[in-house]
């Protein structure tokens, strides 16, 4: 099976347009998505009705926390500016994709592998896993060889050893990594929908576990016409700026 991996997708129209057409290109034949579908960005209708149209065929998806915030009482420490585009998308969204969003696990299982947005130690407190500490416990908690998650925008990469040992690897795009089936990994894509790497460029990445490599990719698209699409809208210009800018 190769399975694509898609994760805090934003509302982002155009990044997630150009990352279905390389994944398909590239014969993907499952795909996952973990999280964070709305938020920040101008289309969250057309990306939430794509997500459930890949799910109704058979695709994984879990809730992120902009997820959760649109069809929960917003919380207070979201800062400002994603409250009001919070706010804002729940006047885009019909009934049936506010449902949608709402029913979406925390987590998902499949064979070997698991998918959460943030860690897997407590999903629903959104922990951003940035460092070899935080990976471990969400690797721990998992209790599978391979989990995959988002969250944190930018790709990363981490092992447990079968000695318990932990690593980190930082992904060079387009690169096959072997994955030994003895370690633990947690696979963070990177952000389809608003990268804050310095790198504008759209990210996800690609499982085969029948040769077992991993893949991770950087996919250019219009992202002039995705900030321009923020500023019709009358959202507020950082999110605009962050998707030229890619940080």
């Amino acid at each position: 099976m190769r399975l694509a991996l898609l994760t805090d997708l934003h509302a982002n129209r155009e990044a997630f347009a150009a990352c279905l057409a390389h994944a398909h290109a590239h014969k993907a034949d499952q795909f996952a998505f973990t999280g964070d579908f709305v938020g920040y960005g101008a289309d969250p209708a057309w990306v939430v009705q794509t997500v459930m149209d890949y799910v109704a065929r058979g695709a994984l998806a879990v809730q992120g926390n902009h997820d959760f915030s649109v069809t929960h009482e917003t919380r207070p420490q979201m800062h400002f500016e994603a409250r009001e585009v919070i706010e804002w998308t729940r006047g885009q969204l019909s009934t049936g994709q506010m449902a949608f969003l709402s029913a979406l696990p925390l987590s998902m299982e499949l064979e070997r592998m698991l998918f959460v947005h943030a860690s897997a130690h407590d999903p629903v407190k959104w922990e951003y896993v940035t460092g070899l500490e935080p990976a471990e416990r969400s690797l721990r908690a998992a209790k599978k060889r391979m989990v995959f998650s988002g969250h944190v925008h930018t790709p990363a990469l981490y092992r447990r050893a079968d000695d318990g040992r932990m690593g980190s690897h930082v992904p060079v795009p387009g690169t096959r990594i072997a994955i030994a089936p003895q370690h633990q990994y947690l696979v963070i894509p990177g952000a389809v929908g608003q990268p804050r790497d310095g790198n504008s460029a759209a990210c996800y990445a690609m499982y085969d576990d029948s040769a077992r490599e991993l893949v991770y990719y950087r996919i250019p698209y219009d992202n002039g016409a995705a900030a321009r699409r923020v500023i019709a809208a009358g959202l507020p210009i950082v999110f605009a700026m962050r998707l030229i800018e890619g940080i």
